[in-house]
């Protein structure tokens, strides 16, 4: 059953929207009551009336024409297609509309169906979004999954150069450099597949392009929306960031300079300890000698236990140069391929004897060796001098956490870490820790060498230090020390030390030293244990010497650094002349210049015990 005429003027009737038809010539045959609530006439005024009474004064002249192709090529049109239409009431006022159009043949022709809706509410939510999208700190862009731009807010004309009405329909690529739009157009497909909000500084380092051809760093978000006619806008929100990577970039130089002039300070400083080091060792090596030649030659109990007091205080004196020579990177050391793991283990055990009670040792060991290119009592003066440091960050007690493995950044790194929890350092004080004699302890609570003996260590290693700290909260402190293959398993009996107490001997020992008082000092003591001295004050004066003796010298004795010619050249040109002396070095830093083939080497200051017995060694071997 067809519904009656009437039934169809009641819908119409009824519609919420105004209908009007039109017939081919423009004029209005049919309107809705809510057409003359919209436009203010009665119906039988509108009747037989042109469409253009409906539309504004300053569009009815262009009209007809639209009026007459849309005849000619009539298609359905409808609401809301992002066009901007006006509509005048009866007495002139304009207001926003959206019109539907359509068309349809009766017995007397074509007519042209029209449905208009009041936009003022809609128009002024839209302004209003508009209003609050241009003032939006970033620029906005909406853009269609295709690819094109859709709209764009005030801030991104400002910022990309284009005004809306030359961006609106373009490719979004306009926006992207050279070089990389192409790319953009397949990251473009991807996030069509699969769209997601991605926020502001997702890590991504992202550039844009402006219509003038200059690009700069960006910050871009993006999320997707649906329009009014439910197809899915991709809303990208960009930042130019260009002023945050300046500044990034200039934290970052000043940064760099900082560490570079604390580094500077700190070599400097180890030039100054290392010079004061190498001179102080000479005088403890005098008062050593001398006291042990007259320890020797009293009965006196009461002169003897005086003088093991000054030998004492001379070992005490030769362990606090021994710590700035380690920072001065002057040590002498034995470096080897060495599973820092294992040293790591062993000194731990002790460790736990030594924190105390309220200190929880934690180890954490990688599972396989980690090999390092090191001196093995170096590492452990690492590890003490840094748990140490530790336990006394923590007062009132805490975890105190070891570890080794390799670097996560660089795999060609030994890394050592020391964890605690205590009281943590401020940056001011963590920019001083490594420099000799700094302390925050109360004074007579420490020499302020233990981390200033750890850097000169790891510095002198080849290897890299840093300290990560938060005040109250703990520090940690990294080591990463230069890696190393397996070391080659030790073959039985090789490099065992002699059995064999510290008795001298009866042969021609050639001793080099250009310190009149240490010289003269070693000769009394060697003398004393029965060998025949011949002495030098440098090695241009021990060539001479030895070519007078015509080489009966059974081993020669030498200082490295002297003036004219240094002990390791000394040693060359005595390996030129075909000469197979045995050497002894003693040298109160690491020269660097010294082979481990051309014979042993002690460090300055040399007590009696360790000389003779080195000379033993020597001769015997």
């Amino acid at each position: 059953m067809e519904p009656s005429e009437d039934v169809l003027r009641g819908l119409l009737a009824a519609a919420p929207d105004a209908f009007i038809a039109v017939d081919a010539g423009g004029r209005i045959v049919f309107a809705n009551d809510q057409a003359e609530w919209l436009f203010g006439w009665d119906r039988s005024e509108l009747l037989n009336k042109p469409i253009e009474v409906l539309v504004p004064r300053r569009f009815r002249a262009g009209h007809p024409h639209l009026r007459s192709e849309y005849v000619a090529h009539p298609t359905k049109r409808p609401m809301g297609v992002g066009l901007e239409l006006w509509s005048c009431r009866r007495d002139g006022s304009e207001f926003p509309v959206e019109i539907s159009l359509s068309s349809f043949s009766t017995d007397d022709g074509m007519l042209v169906a029209a449905t208009i809706r009041d936009a003022t509410v809609a128009r002024r939510r839209e302004q209003r979004f508009r209003a609050v999208l241009d003032a939006a700190p970033d620029a906005t862009i909406g853009v269609s999954l295709s690819g094109q731009v859709e709209w764009m807010n005030a801030q991104a004309e400002r910022l990309f150069g284009w005004t809306g009405a030359e961006l609106v329909g373009a490719k979004v690529e306009v926006l992207v450099p050279g070089g990389i739009d192409e790319k953009h157009v397949q990251h473009r497909a991807s996030y069509a597949a699969d769209p997601h909000p991605r926020p502001m500084g997702a890590g991504l380092q992202l550039s844009a392009l402006r219509k003038d051809g200059t690009t700069f760093a960006a910050e871009i978000s993006l999320s997707t929306v649906t329009d009014d006619e439910g197809e899915l806008m991709v809303l990208a929100s960009v930042r130019d960031i260009r002023d945050r990577v300046q500044l990034e970039a200039e934290r970052q130089r000043r940064a760099l300079a900082e560490q570079r002039e604390q580094l500077h300070r700190l070599e400097s400083l180890g030039q100054l300890a290392g010079g004061v080091a190498h001179d102080f060792n000479n005088l403890l090596g005098v008062i050593q000698n001398y006291a042990t030649l007259i320890e020797r030659r009293t009965a006196d109990p009461i002169a003897r236990g005086d003088l093991q007091e000054i030998l004492a205080a001379a070992q005490r004196g030769a362990r606090l140069t021994g710590q700035l020579l380690t920072f001065a990177r002057r040590d002498v050391v034995n470096r080897e391929s060495l599973d820092i793991s294992v040293v790591v283990t062993e000194v731990a055990s002790m460790l736990r004897r030594t924190l105390g009670e309220d200190i929880e040792l934690r180890l954490h060991v990688e599972s396989g060796p980690v090999y390092a290119i090191c001196d093995r009592t170096q590492v452990e003066q690492i590890v003490m001098n840094l748990a140490i440091n530790a336990r006394d960050a923590m007062s009132t007690g805490g975890v105190l956490t070891l570890a080794t493995g390799y670097s996560a950044g660089s795999p060609a790194a030994a890394q050592l870490t020391v964890r605690d929890c205590g009281t943590g350092m401020t940056p001011a004080v963590a920019a001083r820790a490594f420099e000799p004699f700094f302390s925050t302890k109360p004074r007579g609570s420490g020499t302020g060498l233990g981390l200033a003996t750890v850097y000169g260590i790891v510095r002198q290693s080849d290897g890299e230090i840093s300290i990560d700290s938060t005040e109250g909260e703990g520090t940690t402190i990294t080591v990463l020390l230069p890696s190393a293959a397996p070391a080659e398993p030790a073959v039985p009996g090789k490099g065992d030390a002699r059995d064999g107490g510290l008795d001298g001997g009866h042969e021609r020992i050639l001793l080099v030293e250009d310190e009149l008082p240490l010289r003269m000092g070693t000769a009394r003591l060697l003398q004393d244990a029965g060998y025949d001295v011949v002495v030098a004050a440098n090695g241009v004066e021990a060539l001479e010497v030895f070519a007078s003796l015509e080489g009966r010298v059974d081993i020669v004795v030498t200082d490295v650094a002297m003036p004219h010619m240094r002990g390791d050249e000394l040693a060359i040109q005595l390996r030129s002349r075909s000469s197979d002396v045995p050497m002894v070095f003693m040298t109160g830093y690491d020269s660097g210049g010294v082979s481990p083939l051309v014979g042993r080497v002690l460090a300055k200051p040399v007590a009696a015990e360790d000389l003779l017995q080195a000379l033993r060694e020597a001769l015997d071997d």
